[in-house]
């Protein structure tokens, strides 16, 4: 049929295909150039009426293979019309195309799934309450794409009669090769999800872990989690830790923290004088300080005997952990301050030891404090007098140092 159209036109011959071909290919691509400018922009108008702008970037994703995939099947068209081709070069320009063909749908198909997964961070993402799918989902939409084009790769080999099934199991085995080589890393990443997926921590939140290592939280990555200490030092805890760890997070399940001071007073005090006193300073610091939540309120009750006071309690609480220190110091100065002034004493630690009135103990206390009242170590008399409670024969060994008679003694 080419051929007869070309000889009514006086161009049979190999130049002659050779020129049909490249009029095939030419009009082809100028079909691909109007598909692209002309076409394509009326379809993605109408997407604009969808409530969503999904569709918009479904098309978007389209548009370069399918200009692409106009083009090739222009080429295709040119090789196998005007030529009379054999059946091993017709075998080897269908293998061609069909790979060809195949790499563009891999593309589109890897190009739309990108576009969702960019549509969900940009549109749905911020709505969300959580973070986790900030973090979740970039990584979902690389191992995605790699999926995809790791497929389509298979699907080429298998396209060109080669066997993959060895080419599987290889992989099987290597697979598992790496995740025994990279055990902890895969620990840390599935921690890591677990972490996220909790959502116990988040970056600002002071958190305590069970070996005492405390800090803010700055990130929560796929491996670790970083903390900066009060000493403004960095710490690293591979999530695979911190996922066992017992954790104490002071920002939840609310930003505020209650303040717990305890005291205690003599046991002479006016306890019903000492609870009204806390409770008006109580009272006077939530009104006049903002860093105390007004609304929780303030709390007061004697909780212990105590070996030298009755032990009380003063609750309150404070906007965050920050402001708890400033509460608890501002409200330890202000019961200082008017227990002073209402003379109420805080005491000393001290005992009272009661002894029995008879028994062997209490007549061996008596004694032992009698014994030592009577030994008691008399001061020594002034120089050149006689000691009048030593006896006259020894009085000069008492006076004078060393024996002898002293300048005082008989002649």
């Amino acid at each position: 049929m080419i051929d007869s159209w070309l000889a009514g036109w006086g161009l049979a011959g190999p130049l002659g295909l050779v020129l049909a071909s490249v009029v095939i290919f030419a009009a082809f691509l100028l079909l691909a150039l109007i598909f692209d400018k002309l076409i394509y922009p009326i379809i993605l108008r109408f997407t604009r009426w969808t409530p969503t702008d999904l569709d918009s970037r479904l098309v978007r994703a389209f548009r370069k293979p399918l200009t692409l995939a106009i083009a090739l099947l222009g080429l295709y068209l040119a090789i196998i019309l005007p030529f009379d081709l054999t059946a091993t070069l017709r075998g080897l320009v269908d293998l061609a195309a069909s790979v060809l063909g195949l790499l563009l749908g891999v593309i589109a198909v890897a190009f739309a799934a990108a576009n969702v997964f960019q549509w969900y961070i940009e549109v749905i993402s911020p709505r969300t309450s959580s973070s986790l799918d900030d973090r979740l989902i970039p990584m979902l939409r690389r191992i995605t794409i790699a999926l995809i084009y790791g497929l389509g790769a298979l699907l080429v080999l298998d396209l060109l009669s080669i066997n993959i099934s060895p080419l599987i199991a290889g992989l099987g085995l290597s697979g598992l090769a790496v995740a025994l080589a990279l055990q902890p890393t895969l620990a840390n990443l599935f921690a890591g999800t677990y972490v996220m997926t909790e959502g116990v921590v988040n970056p600002g939140d002071y958190i305590v872990l069970e070996n005492g290592v405390a800090g803010y939280v700055i990130d929560v990555s796929w491996r670790s989690t970083r903390l900066r200490t009060w000493t403004n030092n960095l710490v690293v805890v591979p999530n695979s830790r911190f996922a066992e760890t017992i954790i104490t997070n002071y920002q939840g399940p609310i930003p505020a923290v209650n303040v717990y001071l305890t005291c205690g007073v003599s046991y002479d005090s006016d306890l019903l004088r000492v609870e009204q006193v806390c409770r008006e300073i109580m009272d006077d610091l939530l009104e006049s300080d903002d860093r105390a939540v007004k609304e929780y309120g303030g709390y007061f009750g004697f909780e212990s005997f105590d070996d030298s006071n009755v032990g009380f309690y003063l609750f309150v609480q404070a906007r965050d952990r920050l402001a708890s220190f400033e509460v608890q110091s501002v409200l330890i100065q202000k019961v200082h301050q008017r227990f002073r002034a209402e003379g109420i004493i805080i005491n000393y630690p001290m005992r009272t030891v009661n002894l029995p009135e008879t028994g062997n103990f209490a007549d061996a206390f008596r004694e032992e404090r009698g014994t030592a009242a009577r030994i008691q170590p008399q001061p020594p008399p002034p120089p050149g007098q006689i000691r009048r409670d030593v006896p006259p024969s020894t009085a000069g060994d008492a006076a004078t140092p060393g024996g002898g008679d002293g300048p005082d003694g008989p002649g």
